[in-house]
């Protein structure tokens, strides 16, 4: 998908962070390695309140718009405070607020190329 490049993900990303959520600073783009040697990208967050991984890619059919956030297995529990829990709920809350961002860019995208 053309908007998976790592130059497209990290124009949006800077997009998304002019919006002033104050969690943005925990995203950035990474590259990913594609079947066909395109470039490609992911974004990628390191969490404040879990050390959790996790990456937000969009859909893998083709014309796909949606993203989602993929949080990988851990090998330990968590236990987190109240006030950690807090903060995790904000960082999630920008996470979501950054996969409705990117399925409208998507979307805008595809459009234009039509």
């Amino acid at each position: 998908m053309p908007f998976r490049t790592v130059t497209t993900l990290q124009s949006w990303i800077d997009d998304f962070r002019a919006l002033g959520y104050d969690d943005a600073d925990i995203l950035r783009v990474i590259p990913q390695d594609s079947e066909n040697g395109e470039d490609a990208g992911l974004i990628a967050a390191k969490l404040r309140s879990v050390s959790t991984t996790f990456y937000v890619a969009p859909g893998s059919e083709p014309g796909a718009t949606d993203w989602s956030v993929t949080f990988e297995p851990r090998e330990d529990a968590a236990p987190l405070a109240a006030g950690r829990v807090m903060a995790l709920a904000g960082e999630l809350a920008t996470l979501a607020a950054l996969c409705s961002f990117l399925q409208a860019r998507s979307e805008a995208f595809l459009a234009a190329a039509d």
